[in-house]
């Protein structure tokens, strides 16, 4: 069965938070991170130590 690819893995404005997480396009993709369908489905589709780190990374609840 082959793996589903999520669009978040490679997202634009994720990795623009990972080189300045203060800067505008940042702050939203991280404020958007609470409610995109698209996210919650990459989230959850990881395992419990790649959840954990994201949680941490990102500053996630």
């Amino acid at each position: 069965m082959e793996e589903k690819k999520y669009p978040c893995a490679e997202c634009k404005m994720r990795r623009k938070y990972e080189e300045n997480p203060k800067s505008l396009v940042s702050r939203f993709w991280h404020w958007h991170t609470s409610f995109c369908p698209g996210w919650k489905s990459y989230f959850n589709s990881l395992d419990g130590e790649e959840k954990a780190a994201l949680k941490i990374k990102y500053r996630l609840k």
